[in-house]
């Protein structure tokens, strides 16, 4: 009997078995998130057995639910799933990366320069984002940001409050319109030194749930986008009810951005790209040497 023959059968098993089981999820309220779920969401995808109790939230929020031990699955920065890697494997559907779609270092005015990081107020995203990662690995002798919620970033640099943001989702877009300045593109960094697409997040699920259910769960999310594809205005209305920037172009220009090929299976580029992350991380110091690599689902 082949692989694919034994979880079929395991699968029918489980199901007579278990006919449901609840599942705590959590994702962000990104498009790419809210895209890749819609079908999800709105229930237009059969979830099999699966009681899912959605969660949306920012997210770094995400990774700390998530270290709290508030999911069984969720969107995570690929930074915090490194530090979790003990107890989460990656899904190969859900994942957000790529190329040309990295965190922004921004600034207020247009002559600052990195070299000008020394003594300046920097802000990120949240202490385990990947952005927060691609900081400290490309400057690592600049001093410690401050974290907010990723949509007070923006602001503060235009209110001069701080003098430097990292940036990340929409304000890759969306930064001139806000009269600030592109000091440094990390995720273009990333790629000159790595020659990889940047893993940014993805969806981490406990290893507890069993290789079955796994690979059940990620089926069901390559499934959704799938759905959202066919039905884009439907999923365009669930992008709205929680997107930060109410522009259906700035939207859908997220959607292109951020989800790819990657994002419905993360294939043997997605796994390279991972392995380069970890190994940077722990070059850098970021991430103990003991470091497990993360482990895709079905691989």
């Amino acid at each position: 009997m082949s692989n694919d023959d034994d979880y079929e059968h395991e699968h029918e098993h489980e199901l007579t078995n278990q006919r449901t089981m609840s599942l705590h999820l959590g994702i962000s309220t990104c498009p790419n998130d809210t895209f890749a779920f819609a079908g999800l969401l709105t229930g237009a995808v059969d979830t099999r057995g699966l009681e899912l109790n959605i969660e949306l939230m920012d997210v770094e929020q995400l990774n700390q639910r998530l270290f709290a031990g508030d999911f069984d699955a969720a969107k995570a920065s690929f930074h915090a799933a490194l530090l979790l890697a003990d107890q989460v494997g990656v899904l190969p559907a859900g994942s957000a990366l790529g190329f040309g779609v990295g965190p922004v270092l921004l600034s207020h005015q247009a002559e600052l320069t990195p070299e000008q990081l020394q003594g300046a107020r920097v802000l990120c995203p949240g202490e385990h984002t990947t952005a927060a990662l691609l900081y400290r690995l490309f400057h690592p002798d600049a001093p410690q940001p401050e974290h907010v919620v990723f949509s007070d970033i923006m602001p503060a640099l235009e209110s001069r409050a701080a003098d430097f943001g990292v940036c990340i989702h929409e304000g890759r877009f969306t930064y001139p319109a806000h009269g600030l300045h592109l000091t440094e593109d990390l995720g273009a960094t990333w790629e000159s030194s790595t020659h990889c697409p940047l893993p940014l997040g993805g969806i981490v699920a406990r290893h507890r749930l069993g290789e079955s259910r796994l690979r059940q769960l990620a089926d069901l999310i390559g499934q959704s986008i799938d759905w959202a594809y066919a039905h884009r205005d439907a999923a365009l209305d669930v992008m709205r009810q929680h997107a930060q920037e109410q522009s259906d172009d700035v939207i859908w220009a997220h959607v292109e951005f951020y989800v790819n090929q990657w994002t419905r299976h993360l294939g043997d580029e997605g796994a390279a790209a991972l392995q380069q992350l970890r190994e940077k991380a722990i070059t850098a110091g970021v991430v103990d040497a003991t470091c497990q690599s993360l482990r895709i689902v079905g691989r």
